[in-house]
C-alpha cells in the first residue's frame, strides 16, 4: 500500500511569515547557537489536522471531505496572538505563537474536517485543538532553562480563506512540503475562474 505523510493546514501570507520570522530571530538572539531548531518562515503554516502516514487511496475521500468543510464555512480573519510554549514556558519543547479573534470559527472548520476523516477510521486527536503557529522546537532543555522569554508579536491579520492538503517529505535538511489539494472556503473563486 502506498502512503504519504500528510496534514491539512491553512496557508499564511508572506507578510505573516515575515513577521513570524522576525519574532523567531528576536527570540534566538540570547540563545546558544543550535539550542532551538527554528522553523523556516516560508514553511510556517496553521495545521488543522495532522494525518501522518496516509494511504494514497484515501486521498480522494479526504479531498471530498475538505471540499465539504470548505463549502460550509465562510472566510474569516484572525490575528497573531501571544507567545506560547508546549508543555510550559518553564520547560518548553515547542515555541509557538497563538491566534486570537474568532478562534471558535477555526475550531468549527477543524470539526468539519474531523467528521469525514472519522468515516475513514481516523479518530480525532484526544487533546483539545489549540490554534498555534510553531516557531521552533527546543533541542536541549538546559540551553533554555530559566530564560525569560519575551518578544513583540505584531498583531498581523491571518486570513482564513483556503485549506490545503500538504504532503510532507522528511529530509535531513528539513521537510519538503507539496500542496496536493486546495479547497477554497465558501464564496471564494479560484484564480482564473
Amino acid at each position: 500500500m502506498n502512503t504519504i505523510r500528510a496534514f491539512i493546514a491553512v496557508p499564511l501570507s508572506d507578510e505573516v511569515k515575515r513577521g513570524l520570522g522576525d519574532v523567531a530571530r528576536a527570540l534566538a538572539g540570547p540563545l546558544p547557537r543550535g539550542a532551538v531548531r527554528w522553523v523556516r518562515p516560508e514553511q510556517i503554516h496553521l495545521t488543522l489536522v495532522f494525518l501522518g502516514d496516509t494511504p494514497t487511496d484515501q486521498l480522494p475521500a479526504i479531498q471530498r471531505g475538505m471540499e465539504a468543510a470548505a463549502e460550509n464555512n465562510q472566510p474569516f480573519t484572525l490575528h497573531l496572538g501571544d507567545l506560547g510554549f508546549f508543555p510550559t514556558a518553564r520547560r518548553p519543547r515547542v515555541i509557538w505563537i497563538g491566534l486570537a479573534g474568532e478562534v471558535n470559527r477555526l475550531a468549527s472548520l477543524k470539526a468539519a474536517l474531523d467528521a469525514p476523516l472519522a468515516a475513514l477510521g481516523r479518530s480525532p486527536e484526544d487533546k483539545p485543538f489549540r490554534a498555534h503557529l510553531t516557531l521552533g522546537r527546543v533541542r536541549n532543555e538546559r540551553d533554555v532553562q530559566g530564560l525569560e522569554w519575551a518578544a513583540d508579536v505584531p498583531r498581523l491579520a491571518v486570513a482564513i480563506t483556503t485549506i490545503h492538503l500538504i504532503e510532507s517529505q522528511l529530509r535531513p535538511d528539513g521537510p519538503v512540503y507539496t500542496v496536493r489539494h486546495m479547497s477554497l472556503l465558501a464564496g471564494q473563486k479560484a484564480v482564473g475562474q
